[in-house]
């Protein structure tokens, strides 16, 4: 393999380095395929790598400290959040206005690369500008299909809607004007080759390196770090805020005496879900479980519905051993829906449920799902054809999963191995029911989910994948762009 690319590096255009670049027409810091794609692109391939995205979030430490990985942070020239009214006339202008600055991003900005490596959506105007660059530059042109551009238009346009079959057109036109093609699903393979002619590699996303389950100690290290956070946000008092102590050493979930470290008996279940708070994740799903645990945990054990917090909290102090225990969900991530949820937590009056909306670093996220009990993953897939990367992300820390059901979501989850999946409120409550019944120490259920999660963890490895599916294909469009 390495020699091979030694041989494609020859046939480059003389005094050409080798060079690719990486394209994202959003925020790269939520993008981690695509700082895979550099690191892989750095460290496999040695390339060095202009990545040309806008700014927003930190992406990974490994990705600013890599010295062949250069980013280009383009800035937004049509600002977000513009009311309803001025949509429709916002989408042409931002496009175009779009375009113009990354047409001179990729055309002048970074140096000539060898190839172009694009995320695919958004499509207009990624595609079609890339693509011009391509021509100007004589580089090669792949295209990294997560989902269908027209298919997240199409639900807040419909389908049927104008500027969405024209979105569709571009997409397709220019998606197939391509040297090269990957993607995340069989499924969406099978729909590029018999619907749109287009043959793409299925490159699985894996998790890097870094996602893992967590140590003791870094568990303990994380919560403390995030004890303000989970202790009082938006001023809410509910049955976690209790058991935070902000002046000692410990935290709601670990407690530390002189060297020596454990998790408290007493603590809530962990549950995490990371979301872009967008419409194609329905988050109202997950509220409407929370409350009918909370509901049915309080019918179970014969309390009336005039029962007061206070009691709870003063016999979860003492030591009493509940048959479910509290949940504690947080809920990373940013978008433009979370500030109406959030609204609706506060309203919910839970007892035995809490909420957290936070965002993390990119260095605290893989240690917060390698010290949660349960992920949960609220994506539903506009096209049908896409796979979460925040399952994949889970798995590799040993997190099992519980994830809506979807056409191809069961190419990643293998129901009762490492997750399960549900299509209801109801369902998802049932299955936060069986799985937590007697937590932490009797949970027969939970604990063969995370064996198999950490099975699917441990035999997932994203540098391996993309030296087997990924790298072959850009040394061949490269040799034969050279020509």
């Amino acid at each position: 393999m390495v020699m091979k690319f030694v041989m494609v590096q020859k046939t480059m255009k003389k005094g050409k380095r080798g060079r690719a670049a990486v394209v994202v027409l959003g925020d790269f810091g939520r993008s981690p395929r695509m700082q895979y794609h550099a690191l892989s692109l750095a460290r496999q391939a040695s390339l060095e790598v202009d990545i040309v995205a806008y700014g927003g979030s930190d992406p990974h430490g490994a990705v600013l400290d890599n010295p062949s990985i250069h980013l280009h942070t383009m800035k937004e020239v049509i600002p977000h959040g513009l009311p309803r009214i001025f949509y429709l006339l916002a989408l042409p202008l931002k496009a175009l206005a779009q375009f113009l600055v990354l047409l001179w991003y990729v055309c002048i900005r970074i140096p000539s690369p060898d190839v172009f490596i694009v995320q695919n959506p958004p499509s207009i105007p990624t595609l079609i500008a890339v693509k011009w660059a391509c021509w100007l530059r004589r580089s090669a042109f792949i295209i990294d299909w997560h989902n269908f551009g027209y298919t997240l238009l199409g639900l807040s346009l419909g389908r049927s809607h104008a500027l969405v079959k024209t979105y569709y057109w571009c997409e397709r036109h220019f998606g197939s004007m391509a040297d090269g093609a990957l993607c995340v699903t069989k499924a969406m393979q099978h729909e590029l080759a018999q619907n749109w002619g287009i043959r793409a590699v299925v490159l699985y996303d894996q998790p890097p390196e870094f996602f893992r389950p967590a140590l003791l100690a870094e568990k303990h290290e994380l919560f403390c770090r995030l004890k303000k956070d989970i202790s009082h946000q938006h001023g809410l008092h509910d049955c976690v805020t209790h058991d935070i102590d902000e002046n000692t050493g410990n935290s709601l979930f670990t407690t530390q005496i002189g060297d020596s470290l454990s998790m408290n008996e007493n603590r809530p279940a962990l549950i995490v879900s990371s979301t872009s708070w967008t419409a194609d994740e329905d988050f109202e799903m997950l509220l409407q479980a929370a409350l009918m645990y909370d509901r049915r945990v309080a019918a179970i054990l014969n309390e009336p519905d005039s029962i007061k917090n206070e009691i709870i909290w003063s016999e979860i102090s003492k030591g009493k051993q509940f048959l479910y225990p509290r949940l504690l969900f947080i809920i990373t991530g940013k978008g433009p829906q979370r500030e109406k949820y959030e609204e609706q937590i506060k309203k919910l009056n839970l007892k035995r449920v809490a909420f957290r909306t936070m965002w993390l670093k990119a260095e605290d996220y893989p240690l917060l799902l390698g010290s949660a009990d349960l992920g949960v993953c609220l994506h539903t897939s506009s096209s049908g054809l896409d796979l979460p990367m925040k399952v994949v992300d889970m798995f590799g820390c040993g997190l099992p999963v519980c994830a809506v059901s979807y056409s191809c979501i069961e190419e990643l989850v293998k129901v009762e191995h490492n997750g399960l999946l549900f299509a209801s409120s109801s369902e998802l409550a049932d299955e936060l029911l069986m799985l937590f019944k007697r937590f932490p120490d009797e949970c027969d259920a939970l604990k063969l989910l995370r064996r198999g999660a950490k099975e699917s963890g441990a035999s997932a490895n994203w540098a391996f994948e993309w030296q087997q599916h990924a790298l072959p294909l850009i040394e061949k469009v490269i040799a034969e762009k050279s020509h």
